[in-house]
């Protein structure tokens, strides 16, 4: 039996009926580009995490792009942002032409380390932008501290962690000024294509974001920006409306099925001999577990071994930003940012879709096998 990293046909079969019925309100409607339907999800997304306003866009990349827009940022001006994550992160900043400043990550939790935030500002410094990497929430009150002490804005990139959870309850996307969400369709709460939404609690943000996604035009025809075409598909909205009504749910699933890798980890012994360290969760927060990655011994020669067997892995992710070949004009060296170099050296991702369950047995089973010192049994 195969287990896929992500298992689409097994997450949309008991909605397919709900989905089709929304993808036909929007066909009689003839709205297809924003219209009700994104007003709607706007405002329950907005409700959902807990902030003022939610301003959807065309997808989580263009959500990036348009709150550093929305905030000047232009050539010449730093950003900084951490070294492990996607390409939209840093490739959002440059294509403004401004300039990624990478700080480098907790080892812990694979977010930046505000720690290291602080000798990274320069008087060219215009925005800070966190990661809340794989579903859990970067450390936001230091580095709410420096967005006070230096006046600088912080863009949260929270395109993994919709319902994540920080100190006090708030939750990813709502504690700077701006916050990024993406309805990928890999995503915790994906779409059928692409999609994203920009979060604030600031009213002139928010209209400014609006004005920018539709060409920076208000009324039609007249321009006091030059924007976008960053406009939210009104099918993509109508299907994620549906799929916001089960999210809580297949949240609550990820962390069961990370609580059950954990324990069948130790119950192999696997973490006791050093081959599988499980992720961290920090102190007083809620990881939804977009990702459930691993740091483990030899792991690209896992990876082979797993995929050879059917279980789906992935390695989130291989090269840093600081290192890639696009960047290169940026003078970062290998050992500049060392624990994200050395992240992309141990980690890997495992199978967490709330669907997977009684599958995990199989992935730990496989894990197990590879290194065959590691004595021990899980149960079944």
């Amino acid at each position: 039996m195969t287990v896929p990293l992500l298992d689409l046909e097994a997450h949309h079969r008991p909605l397919r009926q709900e989905i089709l019925t929304a993808i036909g309100r929007v066909l009689d409607s003839n709205c297809f580009i924003l219209g009700p339907e994104v007003a709607r999800l706007e405002e329950r997304v907005a409700a959902y995490c807990g902030c003022a306003h939610a301003v959807g866009v065309s997808s989580g990349t263009d959500a990036l792009l348009v709150a550093l827009m929305a905030l000047g940022i232009g050539s010449g001006d730093e950003v900084i942002t951490t070294p492990y994550s996607f390409f939209a992160t840093a490739g959002a900043i440059a294509r403004l032409g401004a300039r990624p400043v990478f700080v480098d990550i907790d080892p812990a939790t694979y977010n930046i380390d505000p720690a290291r935030i602080d000798r990274a500002i320069t008087p060219r410094t215009k925005a800070i932008l966190p990661v809340h990497l794989f579903g859990q929430c970067a450390d936001m009150d230091p580095i709410m501290s420096l967005s006070k002490t230096y006046g600088i804005p912080v863009v949260e990139d929270a395109a993994q962690a919709i319902g994540a959870q920080y100190r006090d309850g708030r939750r990813a996307g709502t504690i700077g000024a701006m916050g990024c969400l993406s309805f990928f369709p890999s995503k915790n709460l994906g779409a059928l294509g692409d999609g994203g939404m920009v979060l604030t609690n600031d009213t002139e943000l928010a209209e400014k974001v609006r004005i920018l996604r539709s060409h920076g035009s208000k009324p039609k025809y007249y321009h006091k920006f030059i924007g976008g075409n960053f406009r939210l598909d009104a099918i993509q909205a109508a299907i994620v409306n549906v799929k916001l009504n089960h999210l809580e749910g297949w949240s609550a699933a990820r962390r069961a099925n990370a609580s059950r890798y954990r324990r069948l980890f130790q119950e192999s012994d696997l973490i006791q001999n050093g081959f599988v360290s499980p992720p961290a969760e920090a102190c007083e927060t809620r990881h939804i577990y977009n990702q459930f990655v691993v740091r483990v011994r030899s792991r690209d020669q896992l990876l082979k071994y797993l995929g050879e067997r059917g279980i789906g892995a992935e390695v989130y992710y291989p090269l840093p930003l600081h290192l890639q070949e696009c960047f290169a004009a940026l003078a970062y060296r290998k050992g500049d940012m060392p624990e994200a170099e050395l992240a992309a050296s141990e980690t890997l991702a495992l199978p967490i879709y709330p669907e997977v369950t009684a599958q995990q047995h199989q992935v730990v089973d496989m894990v197990r096998e590879f290194y065959p010192r590691c004595a021990g049994t899980t149960d079944s």
